[in-house]
Order: C-alpha cells, then structure tokens, then sequence
C-alpha cells in the first residue's frame, strides 16, 4: 500500500486552500491518503472546505505574509496533526492593467503574497520538512514562463517564485529535502472567472495562441501536481504543452514584444483598458487588513 500510495498517513499543508486550485489539491491529497492542514485568509470557506473532507483535517485562517502569524500556525499544525512532509505554497493573488495606471499598493500587495508570502512559508515549514524529509511545491505559472503585458506584477512575482524554488533545491537536495516547481495555466478558478469579467483580460487572452489561451478544469490541474508531489518531481507541469513552452522560453520575449506592438496600437483609445485591482472574491480578502490568526486549527 506504501507503495501505491506514497502519502497514505502524511501531513500535508497547502496555502491559499479556501478555494479554487487550494481547495482542488486538498481533495486530491485526501484520496491519496493525506491528512491537510488548510491555510488561507478567508475562515468560512477554509470551514466549508475541511468539513467536507473525509478523515482528519484542520485549517487556520491566517496571511502568508505576516511571518510571525505564520511561525505560530506552522507550530499549532505540528502540534495538531503533526510534521508536514509536503508543504505546497499555492497563494497568490492577481490583477490586470497598464503598469503606470496600476495602483501602487496593488501591485506591492501581488508581490508581497505571491513571493514573499512563499518565502515566509518555505521559512516556516522547512524546520519539519527536514525532519520528515519532506517535500515543497511551489506553485508558479506560464506567467514565469512567458511574461505578458497588463501583468507585470504577477509575472515578477511568479517567475521570482520560480527562481527562489530552484534555488531552494540547490541548497537542500543534500539534506533529503526535495523541492519541485509547478507550472499551469489558465484554471477554471474564481479567480480566472472573476478576471474574465474585466475587459482588459479579455483582451489579453485572446490573443494568446491555442492552447495558452484555453482555461482547463481545476480538478485535473489539481491531480497532476498532486501525481508530481507523489513522485518528488523537480518540475511539475499541469498541461503538457508548457513543457514545450520552456524549451523556447528564451526566445518568447521577443515574441511577446512585437506581437504586442502591433496588438496594443490599436487599443490605445479604449477607455475600458484599465487597470482591475485584486481578482476575485480571493483578492478582495488579501486587501482587507489581515486580522489575529486563530489561536488554533479546527477539525474537518
């Protein structure tokens, strides 16, 4: 049993759980046997998400980016459940717009969750995955891939995601701890839904060529990294043709560049082009200023 089911027993924590690719993995992990620890900003959903799980689980409300928060959630959860062996840092929040017309505290905000709120989680969690010889995923994007316009808050903060994971693996791989970084694009989130609803992500998206302008149901994204969790995989890809995408990542700047030249021209007197603030029912949770955690998890 061990055998086919490598997490059977396992602690699992997955950030940014109360919904979408969070919510997605955390039901993926418990049929492959794990116990999870759900973290995120917005405790009804994160209560919703773990009563509905069968077996054990907790969650804690609780922002990635307040280290001193997370330190104390990192040990109630080795308290309650135990080590982690997988720690998947999957939180993040997204926008949309021309740089200069985006608010300066949105893109900051963007940053803050989506890097250094990673960072704080790989801070916080690292002493227990080396205890367990466990596994991180950090959860990156063709947004680190192949950056794009009206995006470059999340393009930095996901590439810069990606970099700190590879270089996370140079440093651990000799203390048993592995480190994978996964790629996906467009799922069928609430926060893809709610950006879809904005005209300037309209007409980013398409764009974009087959398939990377395609959305992809969440549950299949969420099992395939749940498969590369399983296998310690260095790299993670959600949809096959990203891995094509990196082979030619070197040359897609350019690319991106002259498309967008002739593309954005002709987009320069709509006044609907503008920028969106934070995605979703998510993103309007990471703009309120983030209260106490709780003083402890709560049992699915």
């Amino acid at each position: 049993m061990a055998e086919t089911l490598p997490l059977l027993g396992r602690i699992a924590v997955i950030t940014g759980a109360a919904r979408g690719l969070g919510e997605a993995m955390a039901r993926a992990l418990v049929r492959r046997g794990a116990k999870v620890a759900l973290l995120g900003l917005e405790e009804p959903e994160l209560a919703r998400v773990a009563a509905s799980l069968p077996g054990e689980s907790a969650y804690w409300p609780v922002d990635v980016t307040d280290e001193a928060a997370m330190a104390r959630t990192a040990a109630q959860v080795a308290q309650r459940l135990g080590p982690p062996s997988v720690v998947v840092a999957n939180a993040g929040v997204a926008a949309a717009g021309p740089f200069l017309d985006t608010a300066a505290a949105t893109w900051r905000r963007i940053v803050e969750v989506n890097l250094l709120g990673s960072a704080v989680t790989a801070r916080v969690f690292l002493p227990d995955l080396l205890r367990t010889h466990g596994y991180y995923l950090q959860v990156s994007s063709l947004a680190g891939i192949a950056a794009a316009p009206m995006m470059s808050a999340y393009c930095a903060s996901k590439s810069g995601a990606e970099a700190f994971a590879h270089s996370l693996r140079a440093e651990l791989a000799h203390r048993g701890v592995g480190v994978g970084v996964a790629y996906l694009s467009w799922a069928d989130t609430d926060m893809i839904k709610a950006a879809d609803g904005h005209a300037v992500m309209r007409v980013l998206r398409a764009g974009l060529p087959w398939p990377a302008s395609k959305t992809y149901p969440v549950a299949p994204v969420a099992a395939r990294l749940v498969h590369g969790i399983e296998r310690r995989a260095p790299v993670v890809y959600a949809q096959p043709w990203l891995r094509a995408a990196q082979a030619v990542r070197a040359g897609l700047p350019g690319i991106v560049a002259r498309r967008s030249r002739h593309e954005f021209a002709r987009l320069t007197d709509r006044s609907d082009i503008t920028a969106t603030g934070l995605f979703g029912a998510g993103g309007k949770a990471a703009e309120r200023p983030p209260g106490q955690e709780a003083p402890g998890g709560r049992a699915g």
